[in-house]
């Protein structure tokens, strides 16, 4: 694997390096980026956290990550890997940097004193504004890229206020929020299958699609990150930052190019034509047993699952419901968006079968494209049988896909940022969720491995959803 664009030299400073984040996609991801030979030829990896941790037992720990992912690690990569480990402990403040400038001086004598700093704020999103405050008063802003997990911001005003912290001390093009939706080979494939093929751009609008289905149902549950998720629910953690996205991706207008700048402002601009939700029109939902977890207060009304139906005002999509699902402990694991297209208004053929015509993106892992068809049954009846094709993307010729942190903290490193969100979207983002937020319905119980409060389903109705019905 080979990248046309190869990141210079590189300081990698990961905050919150020993937490759960970290631990499932952040170091994984790094790693692979070493293996496939994706990271410049310098570089360093300073992990950040309160507790007194050295090099050595930083080292170890990763390794322990790695092996916990399957990584097998006796080989030439590790051990090239794990010397270019260092941990800066002590946390890191505004008033209190820890040993963290002492550790980056020793980083930059190695890799470079002009190395390109990039910052992980792999922490909770109340921490993000203070740790932003800190990189000025330490002077590790300037010239830096730093990179915002999801949520940022946890409501309409939390949102302009923490936009506004982050750009005393940052410029726009130094900011990477990150959003692993938008990492993913099918999600990217989502503009790249409409533009690039006429049979698909000529359908993309509301003269034939009926209605779009975006479906992240999810069996685990919370158990292993209880606190931030009673924090944050579903529709912090799925509906207002991924889904949004996902939606925006399907919706927005042909932009002048795929390059970053026009991609983001595409994007963007569509986001802009979301209508803010109607409670009306979503159902919450919290899972039997949610309560009874370790760390979830017992009275907790936090929403597991949301079901919402989005409408996108502009001339291409006006009338055409988006239903957005996900929610922890269902039925099924799937990351699916569906176009459910239009019957014929008028020729020879009647009584279509159900849902006979629907184009499918499968996100998860690496992929693939459906496309459900009507056709005739071979016999002596004239009887019409819904027909399904797909293409998996990792059977393309040459086919090297990138799992969605890799690709993303990639983009970091050569400075791409057209995987990533502007405030403008975001700013829209918030206001579409904002009634939501501010009078949300009330939460529905749910049995474990079902699929969600029965009110859903009216809520997708007439078609209902594709998955689970």
């Amino acid at each position: 694997m080979s990248s046309a664009v190869r990141p210079g030299p590189t300081v990698f400073v990961l905050f919150g390096a020993t937490g759960d984040l970290a631990k499932r996609m952040v170091l994984p991801a790094f790693y692979t980026l070493a293996k496939e030979g994706l990271l410049p030829d310098k570089w360093m990896l300073v992990g950040n956290g309160r507790g007194d941790v050295s090099h050595y037992d930083f080292q170890n720990h990763v390794h322990d990550v790695l092996t916990d992912a399957g990584e097998k690690l006796n080989d030439s990569t590790w051990k090239t890997f794990e010397q270019r480990l260092r941990f800066a402990g002590g946390g890191f403040e505004k008033a209190d940097p820890g040993s963290l400038l002492d550790v980056l001086a020793e980083a930059r004598k190695e890799v470079g004193a002009d190395a390109q700093l990039v910052h992980y704020l792999a922490v909770p999103p109340v921490a993000f504004a203070g740790a932003t405050e800190g990189l000025g008063e330490h002077d590790l802003a300037k010239n830096s890229r730093v990179v915002y997990e999801k949520p940022f911001g946890t409501s309409p005003e939390n949102f302009r206020e923490l936009d506004e912290q982050v750009h005393k001390i940052l410029a726009e093009d130094q900011v990477f929020r990150i959003d692993h939706f938008l990492g993913k080979e099918a999600t990217q494939n989502l503009h790249v299958l409409r533009f690039a093929n006429g049979l698909f751009d000529a359908v993309w609008s509301n003269k034939t699609v009926r209605a779009v289905q975006i479906d992240v149902p999810e069996q685990l549950g919370i158990a292993d990150r209880a606190e931030f998720y009673d924090a944050t629910g579903a529709v912090l953690d799925m509906l207002v930052t991924h889904l949004f996205q996902v939606a925006a991706e399907i919706a927005m207008e042909p932009p002048k190019s795929l390059g970053s700048d026009h991609l983001q402002a595409a994007r963007e601009k569509v986001i802009s034509c979301f209508r803010p939700i109607d409670p009306k029109e979503v159902v919450l939902g919290q899972f039997d047993g949610y309560t009874d977890t370790k760390g979830i207060d017992s009275t907790s009304t936090t929403d597991t699952y949301v079901a919402a139906r989005l409408w996108v005002d502009n001339d291409r999509w006006r009338d055409v419901p988006f239903l957005l699902r996900t929610g922890k402990r269902l039925n099924q694991s799937h990351q699916r968006v569906s176009l459910i297209l239009r019957d014929p208004d008028d020729g020879p053929l009647e009584d279509f079968p159900k849902d006979g015509n629907v184009l499918s993106f499968d996100l998860s892992g690496n992929g693939g494209i459906s496309l459900r068809l009507v056709a005739k049954k071979p016999g002596p009846a004239l009887e019409l049988e819904p027909a399904e094709i797909g293409l998996k993307l990792e059977t393309l010729q040459g086919a090297d896909p990138l799992p969605p942190y890799v690709r993303l903290i990639h983009d970091v490193l050569v400075g791409d940022r057209g995987l990533f969100t502007r405030p403008d979207g975001l700013a829209a983002v918030w206001e579409a969720a904002g009634p939501l937020l501010d009078n949300p319905p009330k939460p529905q119980p749910y049995p474990v491995n079902s699929w969600g409060p029965q009110a859903a389903r009216e809520l997708a109705a007439p078609d209902g959803w594709l998955l689970g019905e």
